[in-house]
């Protein structure tokens, strides 16, 4: 009779076993056959560019800004950066031009129209006597040029705004030396 309770007590356990076996088995959160392999569970990180931006100006003058850029997403990339023109792109650089229809901010804070040594009408950088050459332009006839006119380049005309840069151009252009084309025959 004790074998018997004996089995009996054996087999419940055996019952119970089995059975919790089994609901840790319907518990489980994750089967392993619907397991991702790793790389899809990554998420791509940012490029970082940097990005050179050069703004090109009437007179010539170009400046350029460096910025590090993160970017999370192309198509926002180029959303912000679709009023420049792209010139060069690489690996982890991209230059961007945007070219200005106005003088750049050093003429005017610093440019002079004036006369160079060989009478070229020229943009200093500061007033004509000994400053640097920003820009040349052509070569004027002072003979035919007033008096007025050559004391004002002498002196420096100074560049303001772009009407001025402008205006003082055409007034001069009519006085540019035309050179004899011809070539002896």
């Amino acid at each position: 009779m004790a074998s018997i309770k004996l089995l009996k007590v054996l087999s419940s356990a055996v019952i119970l076993l089995i059975s919790l076996s089994g609901y840790s088995l319907v518990l489980q959160t994750e089967p392993v056959f619907a397991e991702k392999p790793e790389e899809s569970v990554e998420e791509s990180e940012p490029l970082k560019v940097t990005i050179i931006l050069q703004r090109v100006y009437l007179d010539g003058e170009m400046s350029e800004e460096r910025i590090v850029e993160t970017i999370w997403s192309m198509e926002d990339f180029w959303a912000k950066y679709d009023k420049w023109q792209l010139v060069d792109m690489e690996a982890n650089k991209a230059v961007f031009r945007q070219e200005y229809d106005d003088i750049s901010p050093l003429l005017k804070a610093n440019g002079y129209f004036g006369l160079s040594d060989e009478g070229v009408l020229t943009i200093f950088n500061g007033r004509p006597e000994g400053s640097n050459i920003i820009q040349s332009f052509f070569q004027i006839d002072l003979g035919r040029l007033e008096s007025i006119k050559r004391d004002q380049l002498k002196k420096g005309i100074p560049i303001r705004n772009k009407q001025c840069y402008e205006e003082v151009l055409e007034t001069f252009k009519p006085y540019t030396v035309i050179e004899n084309s011809e070539e002896p025959g």
